[in-house]
């Protein structure tokens, strides 16, 4: 016997996931929650829809072998459930701390990043300048200098 998924549990599906990640990419750490508890939700739906229509129990004896419902999917939706609902009290969590320390809850670019951004930058104006028959097979740009002239000190000390 062939189960198809009807359209409603497809669309429906697909606008869980759809919102879950884009709100996931967002850098605001609630918006970031809400989209860990869609995207959960959406993966319980997809399981149990994955699961079948329901059936008879499967206790050994008691019916016919292809009128039983397969107990797998439900098992693995009350793990993700669990998870779910451990991952969201953990960001929550956090999201409060950044919230007493910061008084918003925004995600700042990671120090690392900047650097790794400004090398970057560094780089490709290397690159820019460089006429191409003067330009080596393999040959890197070299990382931006630590600090530059001029730069603020504030901007030095991020690096």
């Amino acid at each position: 016997m062939v189960v198809t998924i009807n359209i409603t549990m497809a669309v429906t599906l697909a606008g869980l996931y759809s919102i879950g990640f884009y709100l996931l990419m967002q850098r605001s750490l609630m918006r970031v929650i809400l989209g860990i508890v869609i995207l959960g939700h959406g993966a319980n739906l997809f399981l149990q829809v994955a699961g079948g229509p329901p059936g008879e129990p499967t206790f050994a004896g008691t019916a016919v072998l292809e009128a039983m419902v397969d107990p797998l999917p439900q098992a693995l939706a009350l793990t993700a459930i669990v998870i779910t609902f451990a991952l969201t009290t953990f960001l929550l969590a956090l999201a409060y701390r950044s919230w007493a320390l910061l008084g918003h809850d925004e995600v700042q670019d990671d120090v690392e990043d900047r650097r790794i951004a400004a090398a970057e930058r560094a780089a490709r104006e290397v690159e820019e300048e460089t006429p191409e028959s003067e330009r080596v097979a393999g040959f890197e740009a070299p990382e931006a200098p630590e600090s530059r002239p001029g730069e603020d000190d504030e901007e030095a000390r991020l690096r």
